[in-house]
């Protein structure tokens, strides 16, 4: 995770919810007074959230001490200590919130991961994400995939070239769209293709494509098209694909499925602040 960025959001999240100033906690406590904020689980599940939960109470107060118990990706259970933080009541007030909201979406998405990915136990298929991501959480999101135990597709529109069927249909052809972008971009730069039919695969077999992307195609099409592909190209499953489905879908011999469900459909994991007064603040 790039912790620049991490700390520039973390700035622009508390600077929405802070405002000039948390009138809740800083007429009632003082500058200096101790407390102790501590996280627990309210659910079994997969914790994602290490950096945001340090980083985040740095950048309010660099007196304030967390420790963290799980690494990410560890799995935890309902009733367990996250983490413990120390330092002025003002700072872990002022903090809980934005830092909890961020932490159970992670923790949610990497708990709904390591399932699909156990779904897929045994067989060659990989679990990946998609560009379906909350906008400004993008690289939370798909940090909590890899997390979960799954793996990352393309962060955006500058890393990896994707036909799509619009891209197409303006191309004039699947031909046409890859011959005009291999044209144009350096050796580094892979090119996927989607693909509907048949037709459209061998099509972009002839055409060079590094990658195959059956799109919402069933389990028994893809068996009946993957021995059309040649090793060299991965191949990749996309669409209408759930968790009661995706067995079948990685019994296919397909390389990578791709799932938005992973960072738009997901449960939060359920965690809870627990307060208490101290007298001194541990440093």
């Amino acid at each position: 995770m790039n912790k620049l960025q991490l700390q520039s959001m973390l700035k622009h999240f508390f600077m929405e919810d802070i405002g000039e100033g948390d009138i809740n906690t800083e007429y009632i406590f003082s500058p200096n007074q101790p407390g102790k904020l501590t996280f627990i689980a309210k659910q079994n599940g997969i914790f994602c959230g290490k950096d945001v939960i340090e980083e985040g109470f740095r950048i309010l107060d660099g007196t304030v001490r967390p420790r963290i118990f799980p690494r990410d990706g560890a799995r935890i259970e309902k009733g367990a200590a996250i983490a413990e933080i120390r330092g002025p009541i003002v700072s872990l007030l002022s903090g809980e919130r934005v830092i909890l909201n961020l932490i159970q979406r992670m923790s949610g998405i990497a708990t709904t991961t390591n399932a699909a990915v156990r779904e897929t136990e045994g067989t060659h298929a990989k679990i990946c994400d998609t560009r379906k991501t909350t906008p400004g959480l993008r690289m939370l999101e798909k940090y909590a995939v890899k997390a979960g135990g799954g793996f990352n597709h393309r962060r955006g529109l500058y890393d990896c070239v994707m036909l799509k069927d619009n891209h197409i249909a303006f191309a004039g052809s699947i031909t046409k769209a890859v011959e005009t972008v291999k044209a144009s971009i350096g050796h580094t730069v892979k090119i996927e293709v989607e693909i509907e039919t048949k037709d459209h695969l061998l099509e972009a077999v002839r055409a060079g494509a590094d990658i195959i992307m059956f799109d919402n195609r069933t389990p028994e099409e893809i068996c009946e098209w993957l021995p059309h592909v040649p090793p060299h190209i991965a191949t990749e499953a996309s669409g209408g694909i759930t968790m009661e489905n995706i067995r079948s879908y990685a019994e296919t011999g397909v390389d990578w499925i791709s799932l938005g469900f992973l960072t738009h459909s997901y449960q939060i994991l359920d965690i809870s602040a627990i307060v208490e007064n101290t007298k001194e603040v541990a440093l």
